[in-house]
Formats: structure tokens, C-alpha cells, sequence
């Protein structure tokens, strides 16, 4: 059954999917016509609330889990409150300040991942998660430093500064053509991966506009063979916060949280999840079998991309838990330490 737009129903049906559904998400229970008629939230007789929660069930919106409880969402109420009705709460000033600081220490960009993932967990009483994929570095420059007269040090710097080095055999290359030739590297490796400068380096030295000497040319292409010979840095997946999972919410739904947890320790499975989640613009949601791997436990992943300072797409990050959780609160904290992360890693 497809979901009926939001413009299909009524104003008072409106009003009773999204108490109903906020008070579920509050609490993960079903919510029946007394609570809502006995709570205020809705002003109408518990016989009129139950014909409407009878049309909502219908309508494939609720569901009952069985004969004598009350309603909870279905995955398609879910995706409907999500895009037409959810409105979203921005974090605080305070949890800004927070997020900020953690993310901000220094040290190595693991250490960062770990950080957020973590937070993200704390946040959300779910599991946080981080991928960054892989990927080649951007660069910085690259420069010849003689050793003696036969061999010299070809030094690779990135942009976040780390440093590695190849031996390289001279053949009798003079001092002016190695820095003619690290000149050349640095100009066009600056910002860009090495297989980016790679294409650029190869045109203009095969098209004769490099303005390069033949022996400044020939230590350039043995430099560039030598890096693009080094493997790409690993991919980098980490997942923190299973055990919030096994909160007491979760102890009359145990083989869902079993399968979650199964599911969880699929790292490939999980790294393509959140692959697919790179090309987004904004936070994307997934919502019980919208996506394959988590379709069995009916949980809910919540993923943004975070970028450099340059635009370039990092990593993604987000949360993964039960299709209750605080889509209001968390879509806007993914969001938040997405664009934060980014910046604060350059």
C-alpha cells in the first residue's frame, strides 16, 4: 500500500497521527484512544479518536501490535511524520559549545572519529557510527633532497601535514634539476589527490608544455611512479555505543535487538550502508526495510556527510538504532557534528 500524501488528510486525523506517533517515539509503546483522550493532547470523545485511529490503521499509517493495545506507527507513518510533519529541535548553545570542544582536541584524526562516534552514542542512546572511506590524500608538496651523488630523499607532504619518503637513484642529476623538479611537483600536487596531479603532470610533459628539461622530466615521472605505487590509506569504520541498545525498552524485544546487533557486526555491510549515504546533500534517514541490512531488526539509520574545508566529502557519520528514536532531536545533532567535524578537521 503506498502512503497517502499528507494533504489527504484531515486536520483533526493530522493532529491525531502526530500525537500518536510523537507519544510512541516518546515512549516506545502504543498509544491508545483513552491515553490520548485522558492526556488533553487531543479534545474529542475516546469513541471518536478510536474511528480515526481505525482509518489511520487503514490507511497503513498504525498499526496494532495486538487486538487489546493501542497504535504505533508503521514504518510508512514514520516516513510520513519524518518528511511533513516532524519539527526538528536545534541543539543548544551549551551542546554547540560541547560537541565543538570534544571534536576540537588535538591529536590524530582517529582519535576525532572515535570522539564523535562516541558523542554521537551519548547523544542519541543509540549506536554512533563514522565511516571514512578510502580515499587518497590531498597533498601538499613534494621536493628531492640529495643524500650524496648518486640517490636522494623524494619527500611527499599532505595537507594535514603527515611526511613520507622514497629513495630515489639519481643517475648522475645535477642539484639545479632537482629543484627544478621539485618546483614543478609542488606547484601542481598543491591541494589536489596524487592521481589528480598525476593526469594534469602527464599531459603537459607528453604535449611538451611542461617546460621542463628531458632530465627534470624524467626524475618528475619516476617521482610521481614511485607514490602512485603506495596503497591508499585504509578505510577507517568505527562504531561505539552497541550497549545502549540493551536499554530496558529493549527487554520485550530481544531478538530484534539480537538481529540489530548481528547486523552491527557486519562491518562491510554497514561501511556500504553509509557509503551510500556520501552523495547526499543533507542528512539522510532510513527507516526499517528502506534499508536491506537492517530491514530484519526494523532499525532506523540517521547519516550525514561531513566535508572538508575545501567542499571535498570526507566521511560520513550518524546513528543507528530502533525506528523510535528522537528522529526531532538527533537529525539536527548529526547534522550539527557533521558540519563541525568537518570544519574542525580541515
Amino acid at each position: 500500500m503506498s502512503t497517502p500524501p499528507l494533504t489527504e488528510l484531515t486536520a483533526r486525523t493530522r493532529d491525531i497521527f502526530r500525537v500518536v506517533v510523537e507519544q510512541y517515539l516518546a515512549t516506545g509503546q502504543p498509544v491508545g484512544s483513552k491515553t490520548l483522550a485522558e492526556g488533553g493532547a487531543v479534545d474529542l470523545s475516546p469513541a471518536s479518536i478510536r474511528s480515526v485511529l481505525a482509518d489511520l490503521e487503514k490507511l497503513g499509517l498504525l498499526a496494532a501490535p495486538h487486538v487489546s493495545a493501542g497504535r504505533k506507527p508503521t514504518e510508512s507513518g514514520l516516513r510520513l511524520f519524518v518528511d511533513g510533519m516532524m519539527q526538528i529541535t536545534q541543539p543548544s548553545e551549551d551542546e554547540r559549545r560541547a560537541i565543538e570542544a570534544k571534536l576540537g582536541d588535538p591529536g590524530p584524526l582517529e582519535a576525532r572519529l572515535e570522539a564523535a562516534s562516541a558523542m554521537l552514542s551519548d547523544l542519541s542512546g543509540a549506536a554512533g557510527m563514522v565511516f571514512v572511506p578510502t580515499a587518497e590524500r590531498r597533498l601538499a608538496q613534494m621536493s628531492f633532497v640529495p643524500l650524496d651523488a648518486a640517490r636522494a630523499l623524494a619527500v611527499l607532504v599532505d595537507a594535514n601535514g603527515q611526511i613520507e619518503n622514497r629513495l630515489i637513484e639519481l643517475g648522475g642529476v645535477d642539484s639545479a634539476t632537482l629543484d627544478r623538479a621539485s618546483n614543478y611537483l609542488s606547484a601542481r600536487l598543491a591541494n589536489r589527490s596524487l592521481g589528480e596531479a598525476l593526469k594534469e603532470i602527464e599531459h603537459e610533459i607528453d604535449s611538451g608544455r611542461s617546460a621542463l628539461d628531458a632530465a627534470s622530466s624524467n626524475l618528475v615521472r619516476r617521482g610521481i611512479a614511485m607514490w602512485s605505487e603506495a596503497p591508499d590509506r585504509n578505510p577507517v569504520l568505527i562504531v561505539r555505543g552497541q550497549a545502549k541498545l540493551l536499554d530496558d525498552e529493549a527487554v520485550g524485544d530481544v531478538e530484534r535487538v539480537r538481529q540489530l546487533l548481528d547486523e552491527l557486526e557486519n562491518k562491510q555491510a554497514v561501511a556500504e550502508v553509509l557509503e551510500r549515504a556520501r552523495g547526499a546533500q543533507a542528512t539522510r534517514i532510513y527507516i526499517g526495510s528502506e534499508n536491506r541490512l537492517f530491514a530484519l531488526s526494523g532499525s532506523s539509520v540517521i547519516a550525514s556527510p561531513f566535508r572538508d574545508r575545501e567542499g571535498n566529502i570526507v566521511g560520513v557519520l550518524g546513528v543507528i538504532g530502533p525506528t523510535r528514536l528522537n528522529y526531532a532531536r538527533i537529525v539536527p545533532m548529526v547534522d550539527f557534528t557533521a558540519q563541525s567535524l568537518g570544519r574542525l578537521t580541515g
